[in-house]
């Protein structure tokens, strides 16, 4: 049985640092872990060009613990009105890594999203031009698509004509949660890859439903059948290059979650590593983690791997029932659970 487990350092390809006095404590849980991360610019208002994604790069930065070695890497929030001469200026200037498409109202604060898909193609057509990433939130928001057929609906109605009009557009098939969704990645071209979230490889949706309401279990894309939570687990560690990690991190106090319209989204980053590596650890595939975590995400991004390594020991881990920020109480994923390896 292997008790440790040394890799490159990771990096998290999909994370919601949130804004103001709860990102700047909630920055260090990734940072001690992580060298870099895809911050997600669904802010109010949120990060539209290239000025704003500056300023909340710098903002992260200031909250990164000293001697702490780490990169927040930017994404422009694509919206109807998306400027393309700024979105390129942007990522010839080192500003924005990739840049985010959400439908408009898919998830927290999306409200400003893309309404017809189909008319922003100029500006994917200068990101295949330019070669910058299309990161996408794939689920459809039609209120006639049952929510957990969302993800599905999406790659019929919207992703397909993507990547067939634009076959030269590198595409990341954000936090997938179907078994149709792990299918239309394979059989896709180089081009399109896919993150894969910790809670989706652990839970199916029974955990949210089961034994009355779970609020601390509900996130967007919301949990499936336990058929995708397998194939989700089968895809992530099979070594493919094509999958790779992505948190979905989203800090959300406890009193938002538990409340009347309780808030979607996993506080995820504290124990991220292990809760990933369970799954591998189970599913016997720890020699493939390294792939997952360290080498997959930076080599679709065509941007190095990180030189330092980080070594991971079997151990019992209690996960404390809540933490603490900015004076309240928020709940972190596998809160009261005792996972079996601990980060060095």
């Amino acid at each position: 049985m292997t008790d440790t487990l040394t890799i490159r350092r990771p990096d998290d390809w999909h994370l919601h640092f949130r804004d103001g006095a709860i990102m700047r404590e909630v920055v260090p849980y990734t940072a001690r872990q992580f060298a870099r991360a895809i911050v997600m610019p669904n802010l109010t208002p949120p990060v539209t060009t290239t000025e704003l994604g500056a300023a909340y790069r710098d903002r992260i930065l200031a909250a990164v613990p000293e001697g702490v070695n780490f990169m927040p890497l930017m994404t422009c929030y694509l919206t109807d009105t998306t400027d393309p001469d700024d979105l390129a200026r942007g990522a010839a200037s080192g500003v924005f890594t990739a840049a985010k498409m959400y439908p408009a109202n898919a998830t927290t604060n999306s409200a400003a999203g893309v309404t017809n898909v189909e008319n922003i193609y100029p500006v994917f057509e200068r990101m295949q031009a330019e070669d910058i990433v299309l990161c996408i939130h794939g689920e459809v928001t039609d209120h006639s698509v049952d929510v957990f057929d969302r993800e599905k609906e999406f790659i019929e109605r919207h992703l397909r004509g993507i990547v067939a009009a634009f076959p030269r557009l590198r595409v990341v098939f954000e936090h997938i949660t179907t078994s149709d969704a792990v299918d239309f990645v394979l059989d896709a071209g180089p081009q399109v890859a896919a993150t894969i979230t910790p809670q989706h490889l652990h839970i199916n949706r029974n955990a949210m439903l089961v034994g009355g309401i779970q609020p601390h279990n509900y996130c967007l894309p919301v949990a499936k059948r336990e058929t995708h939570r397998l194939a989700l687990r089968k895809a992530a560690t099979s070594g493919s290059p094509k999958f790779f990690l992505g948190t979905d991190s989203a800090p959300h106090l406890k009193k938002d979650k538990e409340s009347a319209c309780g808030c979607a989204g996993i506080f995820g980053a504290p124990y991220a590593l292990e809760s990933y590596l369970a799954v591998f650890d189970e599913e016997s595939a720890l020699d493939k983690f390294e792939g997952f975590a360290s080498l997959n995400g930076p080599a679709f991004y065509k941007l190095p791997v990180n030189e330092e390594t980080i070594t991971l020991r079997r151990a019992e881990v209690a996960v404390p029932p809540v933490l603490e920020i900015v004076g309240e109480e928020i709940v972190p994923w596998h809160a009261g659970q005792m996972l079996g390896w601990k980060l060095d």
